[in-house]
């Protein structure tokens, strides 16, 4: 199965790749005030992706702090679920056994 997915994946990207290669041709792009970019398909494509990512990223960095601060004043509120296996032990092993 793996075996599957390593060539899926390599044809996929020789795929992608022949199709960067064959499309060296000027694009021009046009910006606001008559300001252009004349660059390669492959890079404006290229550089259309990077914006897109960076802009998902810059757009999830809140929702991540929030759920960074949630989960840390979670887990100094109740130190059994932060993982911290000491804490853990000891309230273990001070309860009976077989209750």
């Amino acid at each position: 199965m793996w075996l599957l997915q390593l060539l899926l994946k390599a044809a996929i990207f020789f795929t992608l790749f022949a199709f960067a290669l064959n499309n060296q041709h000027e694009a021009v792009v046009h910006f606001f005030f008559g300001t252009t970019w004349q660059a390669p398909l492959v890079l404006v494509v290229l550089s259309a992706f990077i914006l897109g990512v960076a802009i998902g990223v810059l757009g999830m960095v809140p929702r991540w702090w929030k759920q960074r601060r949630l989960s840390q004043r979670t887990n100094s509120l109740n130190p059994e679920a932060s993982g911290n296996s000491e804490a853990a032990t000891s309230t273990s092993a001070n309860a009976p056994h077989g209750i």
